[in-house]
């Protein structure tokens, strides 16, 4: 993630039509693409209430890349071409940046992953990525099925509930403890702090005009205060980590950063380390999260999907969680957009770069483009059940060397957090039309929090069949 806003089609918004063709000029052109003339103040409200269908009718006119301007962007050249999207995300990071740009840096510190370039970025990214990766994912998925479940345990029956703020303690209660390893009153601290902090920041990234201590009433000085306390909780952490006889032992994230060096054999500085906690935590827990309510807010308007699922979980199975999984992502991107800042001369679709131009690469174009995606506004899993979804093509989580490091943590958490919901509750379907978009900030969300009703809890097949032997055992 980097640069981002998100796709904001609105309910009866038309099938996407296929783009035109790309028809570069014969001869690189200097300069940027043609693209809508509104004044910049309507095209910032078309960007903030109806972005897709905005943006579909730009791409209708004038192809796959065109430019638009948005107060906080600038001129900025919306790419949404796969072929483009992979000549960016494989460009070479001196030539196009994606963090010192980002308004992101502001808010979550310039050592950041999403803030750093070049060499820098490369550094942090080989000391974060191991965590991340092949049976340390394993570890965690009891932990977040643990989680999970608490929570859902306490979801009402019979009324009408909202899930994006159940969905958001779950998702920050996994990072809290998989990833901070806090525990205790730090645990509970920071579940007070950082929601509200996360809240403020989405808020200011995009309004650096409120970036300025302007008095102890301002907004800036109060999340600056807030982000003060939480450094100092995670340096009370570090230190305890840096000091435990057990350290190696650990399976959570912040354990291993404590253990990490630099190429040069020097550790990771605090200020390194909080960095990437925090981003790791707005980067993880609002996108998760916001994903698992549009996921119950896309099933309870398929039943036939649901029940399905339902079926496959009692039976121990994933295939069709995981295609649900991919095309909740394609169809409803909290994160609609890559953004990448030419810093040196770049050719891209026929035209020369000028310095300084914002490109951003579009998820919520390429994942309702009909050539791509036959019948892309139809709720589908299907279509991902035995293919793999195209790099270039579905990009939630971005690509080439700034693909989030996340991803395969955010995916695991999907599918767990999923499958103890099917096992626990069934949702009652609904024939409510689909929840309009709501920008929050970063992301997209479901605009009435992804409502959900439980006609009864349930005990999976699954469920018995691990109880058996102990209740057979009790009998006995």
């Amino acid at each position: 993630m980097s640069t981002n806003l998100a796709d904001a089609p609105t309910t009866g918004a038309q099938p996407a039509a296929a783009p035109p063709a790309a028809a570069p000029p014969a001869a690189a052109t200097r300069g940027l693409p043609p693209g809508p003339k509104p004044p910049v103040a309507l095209q910032t409200l078309a960007m903030r209430t109806r972005q897709r269908p905005y943006l579909e009718r730009a791409r209708r006119r004038y192809g796959q890349m065109f430019s638009i301007k948005v107060v906080g962007l600038g001129t900025t050249v919306i790419i949404s071409d796969p072929e483009l999207i992979k000549q960016a995300f494989r460009a070479d990071p001196t030539v196009l940046h994606a963090g010192t740009g980002s308004p992101l840096r502001t808010v979550l510190g310039e050592h950041s992953l999403l803030s750093i370039d070049e060499d820098q970025h490369m550094q942090q990214r080989k000391l974060l990525l191991p965590p991340f990766k092949g049976q340390r994912m394993k570890s965690y998925e009891s932990l977040i099925a643990e989680i999970a479940a608490e929570e859902i345990d306490r979801w009402p029956e019979g009324v009408e509930f909202e899930t994006t703020r159940s969905m958001q303690r779950i998702t920050l209660r996994a990072i809290l403890r998989a990833v901070f390893g806090a525990e205790g009153a730090q645990l509970h601290e920071l579940e007070e702090l950082l929601p509200a902090w996360t809240v403020m920041g989405t808020r200011l990234v995009l309004t650096p005009w409120l970036q300025h201590d302007l008095g102890r009433f301002s907004p800036w000085r109060k999340f600056m205060r807030m982000r003060a306390r939480i450094d100092e909780i995670l340096a009370q952490m570090i230190a305890a980590a840096k000091a435990d006889p057990h350290l190696e032992d650990r399976a959570d994230v912040l354990a291993l950063m404590v253990q990490a060096s630099h190429e040069d054999g020097s550790p990771m500085s605090n200020a390194e380390i909080c960095d990437q906690l925090v981003t790791m935590l707005v980067a993880g827990h609002e996108t998760t999260a916001n994903t698992l309510a549009w996921a119950v807010e896309r099933l309870r308007r398929h039943p036939e999907v649901l029940d399905r699922l339902v079926e496959e979980a009692d039976e121990g199975g994933k295939a069709l969680r995981e295609a649900t999984i991919r095309e909740v992502q394609r169809m409803r991107p909290v994160i609609a957009f890559a953004g990448r800042i030419v810093r040196k001369p770049y050719e891209i679709g026929g035209y020369d770069m000028p310095l300084g131009t914002r490109m951003l690469l579009a998820a919520c174009l390429t994942h309702f483009d009909p050539e791509l995606f036959p019948h892309p506004d139809r709720f589908d899993p299907d279509r991902f059940l035995d293919t793999v979804p195209d790099t270039y093509s579905w990009i939630p989580f971005g690509g080439g060397i700034r693909r989030c490091i996340g991803a395969t943590f955010a995916h695991m958490e999907l599918d767990v957090v999923l499958r103890v919901m099917l096992e626990r509750v069934q949702l009652l379907p609904t024939t409510d039309s689909d929840e309009p978009w709501a920008f929050r900030g970063i992301v997209w969300a479901a605009g009435r929090d992804g409502r959900a009703r439980i006609v009864h809890r349930r005990r999976s097949a699954a469920a018995a069949a691990a109880a058996a032997p102990v209740l057979a055992t009790a009998a006995g």
